[in-house]
Formats: C-alpha cells, sequence, structure tokens
C-alpha cells in the first residue's frame, strides 16, 4: 500500500477548508485548521505532516506569519501560500528566500495542486 504524502490545509473559511477536503481526498492524507493557531498544534501532534498549505489572508497570523511559525518547528517541512489576491512584496520575499515553495491562486486548480504535490514527492520542488 502507497502511504499518502500527509498535508495540512489552513484557512479561516470553513467551506473553503471543505471543498480542498473534498476535492483532494484519496490522494493525500488531509488535514485542515481554521487558523495559524490551529496548525500549530495539529503540527504538534502530527510530526509526519510534509506539507502545508495556507491562505494568506487570517485573522490573529496571516498565512506568512503562520508558516514561519511551522517552520521553526519544521524546518524541512514544504510550504505553499493559496491567496484570492496578487502576489504581494511579502509573498514574492517568501518565494525568493525559499520560505514558500509556490503561490496558489483561489479558486484553487486541483489539477495545479495535485501536480506541484507531485514535484514535492518526487523531491523536485522544496
Amino acid at each position: 500500500m502507497v502511504e499518502l504524502i500527509k498535508v495540512l490545509y489552513v484557512d479561516d473559511d470553513p467551506v473553503n477548508l471543505d471543498v480542498f477536503r473534498l476535492q483532494l481526498r484519496g490522494n493525500y492524507d488531509i488535514y485542515t485548521a481554521d487558523s495559524g493557531k490551529e496548525g500549530l498544534d495539529i503540527l504538534h501532534n502530527q510530526p509526519n505532516i510534509r506539507v502545508i498549505i495556507s491562505d494568506m489572508r487570517m485573522p490573529e497570523m496571516d498565512g506568512l506569519q503562520f508558516v514561519r511559525e511551522a517552520k521553526r518547528l519544521m524546518p524541512h517541512i514544504s510550504c505553499f501560500i493559496l491567496t484570492a489576491f496578487d502576489i504581494t512584496e511579502e509573498i514574492q520575499e517568501a518565494l525568493d528566500n525559499k520560505t514558500i515553495c509556490y503561490c496558489f491562486r483561489k479558486p484553487f486548480s486541483r489539477h495545479e495542486i495535485n501536480s506541484i504535490l507531485e514535484e514535492v514527492k518526487k523531491g523536485k520542488i522544496c
């Protein structure tokens, strides 16, 4: 049996969490969190998570703040941002310094996410 990549998706919108889970189930072992704090709690309890995909705009802790905290816990985890907005200077800087591997756009494309995560699985993208 092939072990599925463990993916944590963080978004403050419950509808987005449900859509993500439904669209990608079966291909990945999906964990979801509705805040950066909950995401960090999940990482403490699930150390085998390999990929984080986080919404950028969330209250209390935005996506990049969450990713930075997650990388302190798990430096080798592959992190991605998902946003409905243009790539900001802050997101571009995170791409340039490899804090995040890629920036997905909302509404997300299941095929694009699958393609990028296959590259992660092969070790071809951060």
